[in-house]
């Protein structure tokens, strides 16, 4: 297989399937991973010039055990190949670009007079990829020096801290409009006759059984009157149908059936129907209620 698919081919298959699973297993938002993760880029670049000199590497060695073969074996060599695939010229000149291999016949004027049990040592020059990375290991060095330890911009330490205080806030603001995340605290009043509308629909469907469908009471208590058992107000009213009634009896909790946002709207229609003054309404149960903060007459 190797030598049906030319080197770049490998080099370029193989460094663009590894970006496309780090895109895909990284979650950057709307940007590249490469782009908003530096270390990302960093990581490709390195790896890019691993692969080149993989590929450098075993091209050489399979050079050297050409060279090595017998003339005979070379021919069968030469045979055999053949029938295989051909790098093109502009690869070949691009290789020996990269690497400034001497030829083997050039070997007697490269050797050295040094000779350790019998293995010698060739001057070679090292490869000029290896060279260029090296360069470029000392220029981002001494960007990363001079941006990180002179200049002071943030670490990743300090990039996640600033992004989780930075989330709360966005969390915050959302809350403050998202109508299925509002809570006691959060929800507000409703006016508009369509609310009180959807509101009514609600309490109809869902509330109409135990506190009747003018509201007046029956299992339930009278909820026209001035009288709360667990206070009125839009705030209460919401935290009550939320979480329930008294321990023990009164009414369920409905947060998994309505959603925030119908429970504000029959909320606010119950509070709409204060002084209503249905016909045989319930005794009045628990206190006198006056909602302090104003937002609309007391009611149940």
């Amino acid at each position: 297989m190797k030598k049906l698919i030319p080197s770049y081919v490998r080099v370029l298959v193989i460094f663009f399937f590894v970006f496309g699973v780090m895109e895909y297993f990284i979650d950057s938002g709307e940007q590249p991973a490469f782009i908003k993760y530096p270390m990302v880029s960093l990581f490709l670049f390195v790896f890019l010039f691993l692969l080149i000199a993989i590929e450098i590497t075993m091209q050489a060695i399979e050079n050297i055990t050409y060279q090595m073969l017998s003339e005979e074996d070379k021919q069968k060599s030469i045979v055999a190949s053949t029938v295989s695939y051909k790098e093109s010229a502009w690869f070949k000149n691009l290789m020996q670009k990269l690497t400034k291999t001497e030829p083997i016949e050039n070997e007697l004027d490269i050797l050295l007079d040094h000779d350790y049990d019998g293995i010698k040592e060739l001057d070679n020059n090292l490869p000029p990829w290896w060279v260029y990375l090296f360069y470029a290991s000392i220029v981002f060095g001494a960007i990363y020096l001079i941006r990180f330890e002179i200049m002071g911009a943030d670490n990743q330490e300090m990039e996640l801290k600033k992004e989780l205080a930075q989330a709360k806030i966005d969390v915050a603001e959302y809350m403050k409009t998202a109508p299925d995340l509002m809570d006691e605290k959060t929800v507000t009043l409703l006016r508009e006759p369509a609310d009180l509308a959807e509101g009514k629909t609600i309490f109809t469907t869902n509330c109409a059984a135990c506190h009747r469908a003018d509201a007046g009471g029956q299992i339930g208590p009278n909820l026209t009157d001035d009288h709360w058992i667990l206070g009125g107000g839009i705030k209460n009213i919401f935290h009550t149908l939320v979480n329930g009634g008294r321990d023990g009896k009164g009414m369920i909790s409905w947060k998994g059936t309505l959603k925030p946002k119908e429970m504000q709207k029959v909320a606010s229609y119950i509070i709409s129907l204060k002084g209503s003054n249905p016909v045989d309404p319930k005794a009045p149960d628990g206190e006198i209620w006056v909602d302090e903060a104003a937002e609309a007459p007391a009611a149940k």
